[in-house]
């Protein structure tokens, strides 16, 4: 799509743009020296202009991320069609059909229910290449204003028939359309501002969950050799933000979420009466 239609960030602010995502992609190259893999950076855009989108694609950002449905698709709109749209937000069913019409949404990360599940699958068009790929959202932290699944855990032996596990078999099973890519989580800000010589709780569990959720689809008679889930065999994990990225890359994670640390700031948002 052309971009002409967007009025473009100044250049003090792409100079500004381009040095913070240098300074973030250095960090990220930084937390996973030695560990032999790559990290996905998604540059959280909310609430940012689509000049701003725009100027740190043209510094060679790929993966943006966004929480609000409307948003997206209006930046979607607007901007180059290369770039790999992850949506981050809380997604109910009835917004499914707008979201799949995206046609380069890469990844939604919030999955929850068979429900939603099976909205994307019916909504996703024809035309797509390739299915779309998501993310399980799972809870680690247990707080009641985070949204997510339970975490899977090895006392429970139930793991095979929990609701993580039955959501990640119907998707398998059942949703052509999509592809299981792994699993996503917000830790709770009391880990990440905990000192980095203590290994992040909330990260340990996505990981174990992770590890779990492969046992149990295995179980189920669906290994990752059958193309359905995974990458290289494995579940990806996405945890880490502004805060707490390079704990949570040096805990395992593969993609990472950063907002803040690229664009600065965000404005509160508006509470109209």
């Amino acid at each position: 799509m052309s971009t002409t239609t967007i009025s473009r960030a100044s250049t003090e602010r792409a100079l500004e743009l381009k040095e913070s995502l240098t300074e973030v992609r250095t960090r990220v190259q930084q937390a996973i020296s030695g560990k032999n893999k790559e990290a996905i950076l998604v540059a959280v855009s909310k609430y940012k202009p689509a000049s701003d989108v725009l100027a740190c694609f043209e510094a060679g950002q790929l993966d943006f991320g966004e929480n609000y449905v409307q948003e997206l698709v209006d930046k979607a709109q607007q901007l180059p069609p290369s770039i790999r749209w992850h949506f981050i937000g809380t997604l109910q069913s009835n917004k499914a059909k707008v979201l799949a019409s995206i046609p380069n949404l890469y990844t939604i990360q919030t999955v929850t229910s068979v429900k939603v599940a099976a909205a994307l699958n019916k909504a996703i068009p024809a035309e797509r290449s390739s299915p779309l790929n998501i993310l399980l959202q799972v809870n680690t932290s247990g707080e009641d204003n985070k949204s997510g699944l339970p975490p899977l855990s090895v006392e429970s032996e139930s793991n095979v028939e929990s609701e993580l596990t039955q959501l990640a078999r119907h998707i398998v099973s059942e949703c052509p359309q999509l592809y299981l890519q792994g699993l996503m989580t917000i830790g709770s800000l009391t880990e990440s501002l905990a000192s980095t010589e203590k290994p992040n709780e909330d990260f340990e569990r996505l990981c174990l969950t992770r590890d779990l959720l492969q046992q149990a689809l295995v179980q189920a008679g669906l290994p990752p050799d059958g193309g359905k889930w995974g990458t290289d065999g494995k579940l990806l994990l996405s945890m880490g933000m502004s805060s707490d990225f390079e704990a949570a890359l040096k805990a395992g994670s593969d993609v990472v979420r950063v907002g803040t640390s690229i664009f600065g700031s965000r404005p509160k948002k508006e509470i109209t009466s």
